[in-house]
């Protein structure tokens, strides 16, 4: 899911960076250690650790519902209570070398960020997992040898390491550009700064005294509540899955509160817009559409057909969505190119008026600090661009020669021919808005290199693996550049940033097809009424049809019903914006729901959508009567909720695999079912 940036998010970065404007007077004294000293083995081994964590975090909830917040902050923290418990031991016993220091603590952070980051675009729930029997079988077109793989833990960890590396080298030379020439925000990078900053300054070290406790007391809560649930759940339909069941009588699994503490957590970090746009889109599908197109069943599709039928119900439910997310994705493209430019411009008349008072004004004693140290370590463009075109040649015959012979080398050159101007284009989106939008950029793919190779070439499959070639330079390019902006901040070197982005990634590739198949042994990922539905392998798959067949393929209606939904979702984006530009009084825009979060629901249903909006009503009561309590802790408070409930996914899976079941069954029913339940029963 793409990160969105607020208003409100930027004026607490903004807050941040005028109440950190004189922090390197506070950190004076301490020394910088050297790049290599900055990248220490105990940093490596906390990576490490937090990155397994994360990745099944990660992990979980894209195979669930795919809607992941940001976890920096719970890596930070996390980061700095584990290397601060370490060095306070090793001090009292007199055997401490080397200091904690906030160099170090950015170094944890960005490899661990890095890695989880590799678990969203890895395409395991998404890309990947759309190439699998279990989702071409959901959608009875296009299932076909050639555009179905079998899933193999081998051939996927292999294709993340030709893939996943080539995106770090490709923005690398304009990291001085973008961070000390144009000064690009990187609201989370800037805000992930100000935090570790913050756990390094004698205030700051007692606050996150107190996160890390109140984080242990949620998670504990969390994973104990987890394993109640396991407890009295057992096989499918059984226990706190269905309860309680509410509403609309055939739609009723796909209504309900399940009682989650993953997505109240979810909810506590996620904006309020965003929470309210799922459950709208939820009424919206499940509540309203849905129950009318059934309706239509015999009229509109064939009674015959199956469920998962793209020719039935099925086919609207996913092209809706589709057309929702396009629609949403092709206008944040055009619109940040345009505040891009807009942007380019700007800065250009500021360099020709050289008596412009930003100009002229000396550099402020953080800034010549920052920017001394950041131009200190440099990683030379002959690297940058000698690594980018080596990996892409390694990648462009590795991938149609051994993995996917469906995309042939020429259509994997043009690929690596566009994703730096792409990279670019989201990397400085991201500066200014902090939206990322790669997954944006893998949808368009996938529409353009299916239908490039077609139907009977396998073009189902070219296109999932052009979409994972995209996604992942597009992706780890942005998320470096907001790296290096908190290593400026923190006086990191950018080789230390460099190089734990690159620890990070090699991580994720190995422990984000290794979770996510531990997860697909034990059990039946991609079913869309097991526990793990996987809703965007279906999502991605469908695109990809809709690339190799066109819209002639979908059902009655569905293609007037996409072109108003792909329509619809780019006026709302437009609405908001103008809204946001020129109605400042009242601020409408942020009452006006996303279109790409209400299309989430349509698919999958609305469960997790009611989960966190209770998150949200938890914060919202809790600011009320506590505002600086709810701000400082609530993070806290909703990383440990997240870690708990994701954690216990582990042993439930061991227990799983054994084939050991929860030893009491308790589910809840309707009235009227508990009485022909009790009928059945006294015969």
């Amino acid at each position: 899911m793409a990160s969105r940036g607020s208003e409100d998010d930027n004026n607490n970065v903004n807050e941040s960076e005028s109440e950190s404007a004189a922090i390197e007077k506070v950190f004076e004294s301490k020394e910088v250690p050297s790049w290599k000293n900055q990248i220490t083995f105990r940093a490596i081994v906390t990576s490490f650790l937090l990155s397994i964590i994360f990745n099944f975090i990660v992990c979980k909830i894209n195979l669930t519902t795919g809607v992941v917040p940001s976890l920096n902050v719970a890596a930070g923290l996390l980061g700095f209570a584990i290397i601060k418990a370490w060095t306070e031991l090793l001090n009292k016993c007199g055997l401490l070398k080397q200091p904690f220091t906030r160099q170090e603590n950015t170094v944890i952070q960005t490899c661990v960020v890095a890695s989880s980051g590799i678990a969203f675009s890895s395409g395991t729930a998404s890309y990947l997992l759309g190439m699998s029997p279990m989702i071409a079988g959901q959608l009875d077109s296009g299932n076909t040898p050639t555009n179905v793989k079998k899933l193999d833990l081998g051939w996927m960890i292999a294709y993340l390491f030709v893939v996943s590396f080539v995106g770090l080298f490709s923005i690398v030379p304009l990291r001085r550009m973008m961070i000390m020439k144009l000064k690009l925000t990187y609201p989370s990078g800037t805000a992930t700064a100000y935090l570790i900053n913050s756990f390094h300054t004698p205030k700051g070290a007692k606050l996150a005294k107190r996160q890390v406790s109140v984080l242990f007391k949620s998670f504990s809560f969390s994973f104990v509540w987890a394993f109640f649930q396991w407890f009295f759940a057992s096989g499918d339909g059984c226990g706190f899955s269905s309860f309680p069941t509410f509403g609309l009588k055939a739609y009723a699994q796909r209504f309900y509160f399940d009682f989650s503490s993953t997505y109240v957590g979810v909810g506590m970090i996620c904006p309020y817009m965003v929470n309210i746009s799922l459950l709208v889109g939820a009424i919206m599908s499940w509540g309203i559409m849905w129950p009318i197109i059934a309706s239509k069943k015999g009229i509109w599709y064939s009674a015959d057909l199956s469920a998962g039928s793209l020719h039935g119900i099925q086919g609207y439910r996913v092209f809706l969505a589709v057309a929702t997310m396009l629609g949403d994705g092709l206008f944040q493209v055009v619109y940040i190119s345009i505040v891009m430019l807009f942007s380019f411009i700007k800065h250009k008349s500021k360099k020709i008026q050289s008596s412009s008072p930003d100009e002229n004004k000396p550099a402020s004693f953080d800034e010549q600090k920052r920017n001394e140290y950041f131009i200190k370590d440099q990683i030379s463009n002959l690297t940058a661009f000698g690594g980018y075109v080596v990996l892409a040649i390694i990648s462009i015959i590795v991938v149609p020669r051994f993995i996917f012979p469906q995309i042939k080398w020429y259509q994997m050159l043009v690929a690596y021919v566009i994703a730096p101007i792409l990279a670019f284009c989201n990397a400085y989106g991201c500066g200014l808005t902090d939206w990322s939008l790669a997954s944006n950029y893998g949808k368009l793919a996938i529409l353009i290199f299916s239908g490039w190779v077609g139907i009977q070439n396998g073009g189902i499959i070219a296109g999932l693996a052009a979409c994972g070639v995209m996604m992942n330079i597009v992706s780890t390019a942005s998320d470096l550049m907001q790296d290096f902006k908190t290593g400026y901040l923190t006086l990191s070197s950018p080789r230390s940033m460099f190089f734990s982005q690159v620890l990070g990634t090699a991580m994720g590739c190995i422990m984000s097809p290794l979770v996510f198949w531990f997860f697909y042994r034990a059990y039946s990922v991609g079913d869309p009424h097991g526990s793990y539905p996987g809703p965007y392998g279906v999502l991605y798959r469908g695109i990809a049809l809709l690339g190799v067949e066109g819209f002639g393929s979908l059902p009655h209606n569905c293609v007037k019903l996409s072109i108003g939904f792909f329509i619809g979702a780019i006026l709302v984006n437009l609405l908001t914006v103008v809204l946001e530009k020129y109605e400042k009084r009242y601020r409408v825009h942020r009452f006006i729901p996303s279109p790409m979060c209400m299309a989430i629901p349509f698919y999958l249903g609305s469960y997790f959508a009611i989960d966190m909006c209770v998150g949200s009503l938890i914060l919202y009561v809790w600011g009320r009567k506590d505002k600086k309590g709810a701000e400082e802790l609530g993070p806290a408070v909703a990383s440990g909720l997240i870690c708990g409930d994701s954690l216990w996914g582990v042993p439930a899976a061991i227990l799983s695999m054994a084939g050991v079941n929860a030893p009491i069954c308790m589910k809840f029913l309707s009235a009227s079912t508990n009485k022909r339940v009790d009928s059945f029963l006294g015969g």
